[in-house]
């Protein structure tokens, strides 16, 4: 079993850097204009020569409330007629991308993100589910990951019980902050009996996995009363928590401007938060997967892990990161083989393109084989907490210590700090470095410096 993580308050101050997520590598803000829909066609046929399995992302990107700290894609809007033109040309683009791929190819994963994908009427879900089934091979059997954001005040038992008959077995459950002032504070208010109802119609109707989504660091928080929401989310026991810290940008995302700066908790109120955050669901049982990320050791995230075959991909932590990943609906990102393309970020470009029958293909890259290399350290590192150089130099044929020989110091340096333990053979993250993996992935990111930081969220 990997030993628990280590807080140790000097190594986080001297780390604690902005940086990226590592959802991918190259990450997205490398994607470039220059890649279009040719070369999707061109990865689609070699996805459907070789065969490989597939995981769906699908975006609804309309929620009929404001939340101020939310830096997702998009549409606010009470009208739900807006649902309807958005899923014709949605149903445009899965016919286009699955005429290029074998029917044998089945789909192992599938996950609605949003916005609030329950926005959609019970009818709308089943016509977009039917619409996927006709197209794509979606297992009968229950057998694959099939998971929808969930959204509790916009979802009963009722929709639970449709979820379910419509082969969806995860839910994520956004609930962030339990506390009414901090509620208030971000425009989200939403009760813990709302919470624990649909958690509990979940349970009832056999889910396979139930996920709540926390945020640290919002307007009103305190280290107490952020103590006391992950108290009453572990009562809930979910079997894996998010826990994220938020990044503050109005600049960049303007329903943060609503957001009054000076309520926003000190820093050394956000590391406290963590830190009891940690403790807490540690005693709870629950495991550290890593970037933010939470898990019950009998959760499949956390089996994973512990055999190393755990993967990270533009849906986060994952067991099928050796699916071709097909994101469908407005900014959602595919990555099949070494191409990793995205649609327009834009709802109405998006509708306006598939409406003359051409898919919405905006930005992407295809990977060289230095960032094929880089990105499988980067996936060891961030996934398993250790690298093996001998596999690195069996996959890729290179000499890792040649290869990476200017980044040395560097990592030499991390070493003598604690975060890690290195040798001619070997880097292995320890308990006090595991929090700030990041950190020892941005060693080996090319892109790093030519990017602007502030574009990147602080490691803790």
């Amino acid at each position: 079993m990997l030993d628990a993580i280590r807080w140790d308050t000097d190594l986080i101050r001297r780390y604690d850097l902005a940086g990226p997520r590592y959802t991918s590598y190259p990450t997205a803000v490398q994607f470039n204009s220059q890649v279009g829909t040719f070369d999707l066609f061109h990865a689609l046929r070699d996805s459907r020569k070789a065969l490989r399995p597939l995981s769906l992302y699908v975006h609804v990107p309309f929620c009929a409330n404001i939340c101020y700290y939310c830096a997702c894609n998009k549409v606010i809007t009470k009208d739900r007629g807006r649902a309807m033109p958005y899923l014709q040309r949605l149903e445009q683009e899965i016919q286009l991308i699955a005429c290029h791929l074998d029917p044998a190819q089945k789909v192992e994963q599938l996950h609605f993100g949003g916005g609030t994908p329950t926005f959609l009427s019970h009818d709308e879900l089943r016509q977009l589910m039917a619409h996927l089934r006709k197209h794509f091979n979606l297992l009968e059997d229950d057998s694959g990951d099939y998971g929808i954001e969930i959204d509790p005040r916009e979802a009963d038992w009722s929709t639970m019980g449709l979820l379910r008959e419509l082969g969806f077995n995860r839910v994520s459950i956004g609930l962030q902050d339990l506390d009414p002032a901090v509620q208030r504070a971000v425009n989200r208010l939403q009760s813990l009996e709302e919470t624990r109802a649909v958690i509990d119609a979940a349970r009832t109707l056999q889910f396979r996995s139930i996920n709540v989504d926390l945020i640290y660091g919002l307007p009103k928080q305190t280290p107490d009363n952020f103590a006391r929401t992950v108290e009453e989310v572990i009562s809930l026991q979910p079997d894996r928590l998010s826990v994220f810290n938020y990044a503050h940008l109005p600049e960049r995302f303007m329903p943060q401007r609503r957001i009054n700066g000076n309520e926003l908790p000190s820093p050394a109120q956000k590391l406290e938060m963590l830190q009891r955050t940690i403790e807490q669901l540690t005693a709870a049982g629950y495991r550290y997967i890593g970037m933010d990320h939470f898990a019950l050791p009998d959760d499949e995230l956390a089996i994973a892990q512990e055999e190393e075959t755990l993967q990270r991909n533009f849906q986060g932590y994952t067991t099928h990161g050796h699916c071709d990943l097909i994101g469908l609906g407005v900014s959602a990102i595919s990555q099949i083989g070494d191409l990793y393309c995205q649609n327009s970020s834009d709802l109405n470009e998006y509708q306006n393109t598939l409406a003359a029958a051409q898919l919405a293909t905006s930005r992407g890259l295809v990977c060289n084989a230095d960032d094929r290399l880089r990105r499988a350290v980067i996936q060891q590192l961030i996934c398993n907490f250790s690298l093996d150089f001998a596999e690195i130099e069996q996959q890729f044929n290179v000499d890792f210590q040649g290869y990476f020989g200017a980044l040395w110091p560097q990592l030499q340096g991390m070493a003598n700090d604690g975060l890690i333990t290195l040798d001619r053979e070997r880097i292995e993250v320890l308990p006090a470095g595991r929090l700030l993996v990041r950190a020892v992935c941005m060693v080996f990111d090319a892109y790093l410096e030519q990017q602007n930081r502030q574009r990147f969220s602080r490691v803790i």
